[in-house]
Order: structure tokens, then sequence, then C-alpha cells
């Protein structure tokens, strides 16, 4: 939830939605979450703790999952906030302007798309003719498979590996017409606004029988380029800087705690349910993992990542402060208010 509140361009658009709603509209989880966004925004208290009740209602409501007092995922919990959220947009935006008779239904881009939102090229490439097939689709986030002692930088170039279509997988080529081995990979086709990483530190492990939580250390830096993107991408030269990280606290995957760590003012805060507390920017060496596997000691490892896309005059040094329409009431504000 902070980590949403703290991403610029999503609180601005939740917050001009949230105003232009009637005093009649149908409740919802999108509404539930522009009410609260406008609780914490229009505060008047220099201190103090904002439950977040009336979303946490609607959340049980609208997914069973949620409704109960079993851990559950953040990432999980992000995707289904973001899809919700896009659908109810969507679901309102066909109500107004409805497909004539005899039209097929286009599909509708929402605000929420234009932050988050960003393009993969599926390539295929036959190893007999050498031909290259293309597929585009979207994203909202990206997942990606984890190493020890690596980077963000290089888990984003091995999510656009090349992987070998071989025996019972081979292609189907549709310039040769026969079945081929093949090579296949997915690169980054359009940049997003918001960058969101997914570091998928949770998998089963054959040696142990069960799921287990990945220590590996891997570096997120403050500032970014996407390495994998297609020669004629968009935004090409896109760079992106930090300013949210959901940790997981906990040893494994079925227990454990999130906290989030956020960027106010060029400040890095540490929000940790209803405490809030500044962080050094040195402190963030310490979400990066472990680089020895199940060595004890410390578990609280960066889980989701939230870079913002920047210009050229903000990459390198601006610290990624709030804009004109930040958090109320500047860095006090945001060490007064905290959310579950």
């Amino acid at each position: 939830m902070q980590a949403l509140y703290f991403c610029k361009p999503f609180r601005h658009a939740i917050l001009e939605y949230h105003e232009s709603l009637p005093k009649d509209h149908d409740e919802s989880l999108l509404t539930a979450l522009g009410d609260l966004f406008a609780s914490i925004s229009n505060q008047k208290k220099r201190t103090g703790v904002l439950a977040p009740k009336k979303f946490i209602e609607r959340l049980k409501k609208d997914n069973v999952i949620f409704n109960s007092y079993m851990h559950q995922d953040a990432h999980e919990f992000f995707n289904f906030v973001v899809n919700e959220c896009c659908e109810v947009l969507v679901k309102q935006h066909r109500r107004e302007h409805p497909t004539p008779d005899g039209e097929e239904t286009k599909p509708v881009k929402t605000w929420i798309h234009d932050i988050f939102e960003g393009g993969l090229t599926n390539q295929t490439q036959c190893l007999w003719c050498e031909n290259v097939t293309s597929r585009h689709e979207a994203f909202m986030d990206l997942s990606l498979d984890i190493e020890q002692n690596a980077s963000v930088s290089a888990c984003l170039k091995q999510f656009s590996s090349n992987e070998l279509l071989a025996s019972q997988d081979k292609f189907q080529c549709d310039a040769c017409g026969g079945l081929q081995e093949a090579h296949k990979r997915m690169l980054v086709k359009s940049s997003p606004k918001v960058l969101a990483l997914h570091l998928k530190r949770f998998k089963y492990l054959e040696s142990l029988g069960r799921h287990a939580k990945l220590m590996h250390r891997v570096v997120f830096p403050s500032e970014l380029k996407i390495p994998n993107m297609t020669e004629d991408a968009e935004g090409q030269d896109a760079a992106y800087q930090l300013f949210a990280v959901v940790v997981h606290v906990g040893s494994g995957p079925n227990h454990g705690h999130y906290v989030c760590l956020v960027k106010s003012h060029g400040q890095w805060l540490t929000y940790d349910d209803d405490t809030v507390e500044l962080m050094d920017d040195e402190a963030m060496n310490n979400f990066f993992g472990s680089t020895q596997e199940h060595s004890g000691g410390n578990t609280e490892h960066g889980y989701i990542l939230f870079y913002e896309r920047v210009d050229g005059a903000e990459w390198s040094g601006s610290g990624g402060g709030e804009g004109s329409r930040g958090a109320r009431g500047g860095l006090s504000e945001a060490l007064a208010t905290a959310q579950q």
C-alpha cells in the first residue's frame, strides 16, 4: 500500500479519479482505495496512524483468498489490486461508451495501463531457415528468476536469454513448413512509466521436497536502465529511479512479514505497520540478500522493486524527490502517516 501511495503518477491519478466521482457512485475496490488515498492526502494531523479498514473489508469481499488471517503474498496482492482496479475502469468505460450493435468490442486502455503497462516481444527464430516470428504482449510487472550474487540488470538479461525448443518442444515454422528446433526469447518492446519488478524468491526445491525461500544476494541499484530491449524499442534509453521496495521478512514462503521502503523528498523511509523511521541510503545494502544460502542471520530481502522512469535532467543525482503534488506536509507527514 505504501509503495502504491508513493508512486506519484498512480497517486495523482487516483486522487483525480476520486474527486470526479458522483456522490451516488458504486462502491468498488478502486473507490475504496481512492477514499484511503484521499484520507491520507487530506489529513490534518502531524502525527498518527490511519488504518485502512474500509479498503481491507472491500478486498476481502472481492477476493476470498484475502479473507483470512493466513500469510498472503505481496506480489499476488499487488497483481490483484492493479488488475481489479483496471477492471472497474474498463466496465465503467463500457457502460458510458457502449459498443454499437454489429461492431467488435475493442480493448480499453485505462490510466492504470498508462502508468504500469509495458510491452514484450516474444521472438522465435527457426534454426533451419532462420526466420524470426514475433508476437507482442503486454505486461504490468516482470517476474524475474534470481541467482546467487546477481544484480537486477543480470536478472533482466537472463529473462531475455535464449531458450532452445527441441525434441518434443520443436517449433512449427510457417516459413519452412515443418517442426524445427528454434531459439525463443522475450525482449522488452516498450518501457512503462513505472517498472515493477518481482524477484522470484520462493521456489520449489526438489532437494528439499517443498517450496523454500531463496536468500540469494541480488543487488538492486537506485538507478537502472533496461538492458534487454529490442533494437526498435520505444524508450530505448529509458532511465529509471528506485522509489519503493517491498521487503519480505522471514525464512520461508508460508510465514513472515512485509515492510516497505519508500523514498520521499530524497530521503528513504521504512514503513513497518504503524512504525515509520528514517533510513540511511547505505542501509539499503542490508536488503540485497545473503552471499551464503541458509546461513541464518538476516532474513530481510527485497521482493518487489518499483522504479519510475525519469528524463535526462533527473537522471543521476536528483534523488527522486516528491513533485508539486507530493505527500502533503512533506517529510513530517511521511513520518506521521502509516497504513497497515
